[in-house]
């Protein structure tokens, strides 16, 4: 990598941060008056459908070369569906915010795997940057340890979702689709919505209402902001930096999502969560930031 990083790349940085790590304390809001599968589907098809809509306006073609059709199926499914599925029956058997510590896991994973089956070698700043990414999540999860013991199948849940993040990551990196992020985005959560508005329909309320105003407000945020921006936010990542690097520049989201369950939710904000804060910074900065090569003297 080159020892700068381009201002683009720090700008969807901070902008995926913000986006998905204010979302999780959302969640409750969104699910007081709809179950969690049929909040998944009505998001899901919301923000495909805005983010193909706004493609065609601009003039994109949403055609996807046929060679490259499977491709974005199996990213979509082994990200979005697993993630999305996965994520949500943790979150039913552990607290939320724990189950989504355990599926931003998600660059532990990808480094593991890009080592595994590609035989991409690992630099000792990026094994230091995954280790202290690892105590990072695992003090923020610690407060939680009687919760996982209690529900291994939640912690197992949890984990899988990171696991199928990871892959459908690594999917687009080794095959990339060659379409606008914007269309790849909106195919890929087009695609996922289908399983999971099968299980809205089978596991869902199973009743027809409005719900209030809050509540159509907080899922109409989450399908536009996090679901919309944030998932071409983080396609454009991928497709800028090293898919165990990508996977990194997440590592900063739990952080936020932290702070704000501390100024949403009043949950606690003390030395063990600003220990793994410094954690996950140092770890980031050490995956992104690579020092300058000593200028070789003249001969």
């Amino acid at each position: 990598m080159p020892h700068r990083i381009s201002p683009r790349v720090l700008v969807l940085l901070a902008l995926l941060t913000l986006v998905w790590g204010t979302n999780w304390p959302l969640f409750s809001y969104a699910t007081r008056e709809v179950s969690v599968w049929t909040f998944r589907a009505i998001t899901l098809l919301a923000a495909g459908a805005v983010l193909l809509g706004v493609a065609h306006v601009r003039g994109l073609s949403l055609v996807v070369p046929r060679g490259q059709r499977l491709t974005l199926v199996a990213a979509a499914v082994t990200y979005l569906v697993v993630w999305n599925i996965a994520s949500t029956y943790s979150a039913l058997m552990i607290p939320s915010g724990q189950a989504a510590l355990l599926g931003f896991t998600m660059p532990l994973w990808a480094a593991l795997i890009t080592w595994a089956m590609f035989g991409e070698k690992l630099s000792g700043r990026l094994l230091l940057a995954m280790a202290l990414g690892a105590v990072g999540v695992g003090l923020l999860m610690w407060r939680s340890r009687e919760a996982y013991a209690q529900a291994p199948l939640g912690v197992a849940l949890g984990l899988l979702s990171g696991v199928g993040w990871a892959v459908g990551t690594l999917i687009l990196k080794k095959r990339a689709v060659d379409v606008p992020v914007m269309v790849l985005a909106g195919w890929q959560i087009v695609v996922a919505a289908v399983p999971i508005t099968i299980g809205a329909l089978w596991l869902g309320d199973h009743q027809w209402f409005m719900p209030s105003a809050t509540s159509v407000a907080v899922i109409a945020y989450i399908a536009l902001v996090p679901m919309c921006i944030g998932n071409m936010t983080w396609f454009s990542i991928v497709g800028l930096l090293p898919a165990n690097v990508a996977g990194l520049s997440s590592i900063l989201i739990p952080v936020v999502a932290m702070f704000a369950g501390a100024l949403v939710h009043r949950e606690p904000l003390g030395p063990l969560q600003w220990a793994a804060m410094l954690c996950c910074v140092s770890s980031l900065a050490l995956a992104l930031l690579k020092p300058a090569p000593t200028p070789r003297a003249a001969e």
